[in-house]
């Protein structure tokens, strides 16, 4: 039988990229990784508190080890944090090791999905939600178009209806 592929799920927080790997990996019978879960896992802390105390350069150096290490995996479904394009070598591994599907998410489902929860690090600040979430589009969005196999709308389908639409486009 011929070895399963990796599929890496990329996008802005709020995007379902969690969910949407539950789903995804359940259905297709695949071992399923978070790399912000595995973040906590491995420092024994929540993401907050590593960027409290590393701050965001100190957490993406994580993230970037983490990533590094999940994408070795074979046949995994991975949903990455919102910012993990952000690195040149992360973008690479990810383009290399697996198929990676966007999760498209329009700023107004960001800002429902992500305003009570205290968890993102990048919303908890004076700037507003929809400020930041606009900025983090602008600089983002190149970066996951660059490397996406595949673009995904999330918005106006459940996440179980999305993991079936990403199964359906990779003829899985």
């Amino acid at each position: 039988m011929a070895e399963k592929r990796n599929i890496f799920l990329i996008g802005p927080m709020g995007a379902g990229k969690s969910t949407i790997g539950k789903y995804l990996s359940e259905m297709l019978h695949m071992d399923l990784y978070d790399s912000d879960q595995e973040i906590e896992r491995r420092t024994g802390a929540d993401i907050a508190w590593v960027f409290d105390v590393e701050g965001e350069e100190g957490f993406r150096k994580r993230e970037e080890q983490v990533i590094s290490d999940l994408s070795e995996l074979q046949g995994i479904v991975l949903a990455t944090g919102g910012g993990a394009i952000k690195s040149p070598l992360t973008r690479n591994r990810l383009s290399a090791r697996g198929i990676v599907v966007y999760l498209e998410t329009p700023i107004e489902k960001q800002l429902a999905r992500t305003q009570r929860d205290k968890r993102r690090p990048l919303l908890q600040t004076e700037e507003a939600p929809r400020e930041v979430l606009t900025r983090l589009s602008e600089e983002r969005e190149p970066m996951y178009r660059e490397i996406a196999d595949y673009v995904v709308r999330t918005d106006e389908l459940t996440a179980k209806q999305v993991a079936t639409q990403i199964v359906e486009l990779l003829g899985l």
